[in-house]
């Protein structure tokens, strides 16, 4: 395992104090939320005891969430699983909810890589970058038709051919706000 695959090791103190090891200080729980987010693995430990306490401190933050109004678990799902913990269905609900977010965060994955192939801005702006060389090579069309080294249908064509992109991408833009 790669060093940035090991999870951030967490000890708590018979203080309840919460130490971080890579960094030599003491953490809170919002701090372990936020290394979290930020893609992190982490592994919190009992100093005395070596018991495991990831999951006992990973429910207190999502309770503690849920509780500042940043619900995320409908009641009806909290209920739920309240429920399975009386139930033989037990066995059967951490697989269906490690299986159901693995498909959520594919399909997010999934979602956001398509996002970003159709960046409809990234073709406005290709576009736009088309009808400004355009309009470029018309106004040096048209300094050149001053000194005589171009001639005046040459410039009629290239506004009208400016006239032309520019009734496109008006075209384009205004589907693109529907």
């Amino acid at each position: 395992m790669a060093e940035s695959e090991k999870p951030l090791l967490i000890k708590r103190y018979a203080s309840r104090r919460l130490y971080n090891t890579e960094t030599s200080d003491y953490v809170t729980l919002e701090d372990i939320a936020g290394f979290i987010r930020d893609g992190r693995e982490v592994k919190i430990i009992d100093l005395k005891s070596g018991d495991d306490l990831t999951r006992q401190y990973l429910l207190q933050i999502v309770a503690e969430n849920e509780s500042k109004g940043q619900s995320v678990l409908p009641i009806s799902v909290l209920t739920d699983l309240v429920r399975s913990y009386t139930t033989h269905a037990t066995s059967a609900v951490p697989q269906f909810l490690a299986a159901s977010f693995e498909m959520f965060r594919d399909s997010q994955s999934k979602w956001l890589e398509n996002v970003n192939s159709m960046n409809p801005m990234a073709k406005s702006l290709e576009a736009m970058q088309a009808q400004q060389e355009a309009f470029m090579k018309a106004m040096t069309g048209a300094a050149d038709e001053a000194e005589g080294k171009k001639s005046a249908s040459q410039g009629k064509e290239d506004l009208e051919s400016i006239k032309q992109q520019l009734t496109d991408l008006q075209s384009k833009l205004s589907k693109l706000e529907k």
